[in-house]
């Protein structure tokens, strides 16, 4: 079949079997003349896809890199261009490669969003909230999320038996059983404390955080309540409950904290999870340098 006789059964294989979304289908499209133009200067005429080696597919991987294509974008094309030749082995003969042997570029984790300061003030003292209990409640949770590093989760499933007090450690039980223990803040006890004050009494073992109905709040409820306290006062988009978390490991490591001990507080397996704020830190460093030094115009 012909190369590009090829690329148009597979779209309509895509679209009319595979029920593929009109976006998908576009984007396959796309990446797949993309390979055939590379294969056509690579070979100096129409490509042959039963001649097609493992050494090919490389090259124009590399090529997309040359030409600063995104890694994100190269795995994608790197998944059509798989998807495109196993249906042309099932449906139309084409010899199999060992696909298996083609990865793709490695994804770097994306570089933690951090609030400034006054942001992740604003986020813990402020409310969008007319009842006082609720606002009470969310400038608790807020205040120490980004006061001791916690997960949302975990600050969730905290009980009343949890609540935390400054100078006693917070026993925190994070991902995969792994428990560990974390500092409390003076600010952390007395937002808790305020909040505690309008929750009344409840049982060492009912949760520390409820919704409006008395039950365990929910975490779509808390990422609602700040996305509509960052709208209210102009916090940015990534104001979310995690970047108080991300705030709480950037503002340690700007600060001169030691990256293991930021990495026990945020209960980490992997150092390397950790090292993502330093990245976070070297952006502030840089931008402070270029607004602030005569030359750096």
């Amino acid at each position: 079949m012909a190369p590009f006789a090829a690329r148009e059964a597979f779209l309509d294989w895509l679209a009319n079997e595979r029920r593929a979304s009109p976006e998908t289908v576009e984007a396959y499209g796309r990446d797949i003349a993309d390979l055939l133009g590379f294969l056509s200067r690579h070979q100096g005429g129409e490509p042959d896809l039963a001649a097609l080696r493992l050494a090919d597919l490389r090259a124009f991987l590399a090529h997309r890199a040359g030409e600063g294509i995104a890694a994100t974008s190269r795995a994608r094309q790197l998944s059509a261009i798989k998807t495109f030749l196993r249906f042309l082995a099932r449906r139309h003969g084409l010899p199999p490669l060992p696909l298996g042997g083609l990865t793709g570029p490695r994804r770097r984790p994306p570089v933690p969003r951090a609030l400034t300061e006054a942001q992740a003030l604003t986020a813990t003292t402020d409310s969008f909230e007319e009842s006082p209990a609720m606002a009470a409640r969310n400038r608790a949770l807020f205040t120490l999320l980004y006061g001791c590093g916690l997960r949302i989760s975990e600050a969730l499933s905290l009980d009343m038996r949890d609540a935390p007090r400054a100078g006693t450690g917070l026993r925190v039980m994070g991902k995969g059983g792994k428990e560990r223990v974390v500092p409390v803040l003076p600010a952390v006890e007395t937002a808790v404390a305020e909040w505690l004050r309008h929750r009344g009494h409840a049982g060492p073992g009912e949760p520390l955080f409820t919704g409006a109905k008395g039950g365990r709040l929910d975490p779509g409820v808390a990422q609602r309540a700040l996305r509509d306290l960052r709208r209210a006062t102009g916090l940015p988009e990534h104001a979310t409950p995690h970047a108080l978390r991300h705030s709480f490991a950037t503002h340690l490591l700007g600060g001169g904290a030691d990256l293991r001990a930021i990495q026990e507080l945020l209960g980490h397996a992997s150092l390397s999870t950790t090292q993502r704020y330093t990245a976070v830190d070297a952006a502030g460093l840089l931008e402070t340098w270029q607004k602030a030094h005569p030359r750096a115009g």
